[in-house]
């Protein structure tokens, strides 16, 4: 419990602050909410599935909001492969943010080499591009509503190899898998997540 005890040190005004900070981009300020919101609801799953409660509970939703919203903080400044994320992560350890964070951060990039092992690894990796894929289905709709969106149609989306080319349909499937759901379930576990917070979110 360390990591997340230590946490709660690095509070989620702070990581919306160093975000700000870094990026200007209302896009991608938006991608990083898009994240916090499946990376958080899995975090709050988790805890429930290992019987967390209060404090230990709160430090990890914590712990895992705080890493969804500062993954790619550094991407508009240092977006080549060179830099992000590494340039975040030096960043991120010099301030004193958790290991946990860090190397989560570092595994959601395939090349970075770091391997997924803990849950919020595997979570983070799991939502990053699917969250986009997701707003890219929201903002499609005549409504241009999260709301709007159902599995059935984002399976298919995701076999039409020109709708939102910059998401990575592997990493998408690869996520789920690595986290131990079915596609289905995870698409609409994020789906629901993101609902929640549609407004924040513009959708």
């Amino acid at each position: 419990m360390t990591e997340q005890t230590k946490s709660g040190e690095y509070s989620r005004e702070a990581a919306w602050k160093l975000l700000t900070e870094w990026t200007q981009s209302e896009s991608l300020r938006k991608h990083a909410l898009a994240v916090e919101a499946c990376v958080a609801a899995c975090g709050e799953a988790e805890a429930d599935r290992l019987g967390l409660t209060g404090e230990e509970k709160a430090a990890m939703v914590n712990l895992y909001a705080t890493t969804a919203l500062l993954h790619d903080f550094d991407y508009e400044k240092h977006p080549s492969l060179e830099e992000h994320p590494f340039v975040g992560v030096k960043e991120l350890e010099r301030l004193g943010w958790p290991e946990a964070t860090r190397t989560a951060i570092l595994g959601h990039a395939q090349y970075s080499g770091v391997p997924r092992v803990t849950h919020l690894d595997k979570a983070l990796f799991a939502c990053d591009e699917l969250a986009g894929f997701l707003t890219a289905c929201a903002l499609v709709k005549p409504t241009k509503a999260i709301a709007d969106v159902e599995v059935p149609s984002v399976k298919k989306k995701l076999k039409d190899k020109t709708f939102a080319r910059g998401v990575n349909r592997e990493d998408v499937y690869q996520g789920a898998a690595e986290l131990g759901v079915e596609l289905d379930a995870h698409i609409a576990f994020c789906l629901e997540a993101m609902k929640k917070r549609a407004g924040e979110l513009g959708l």
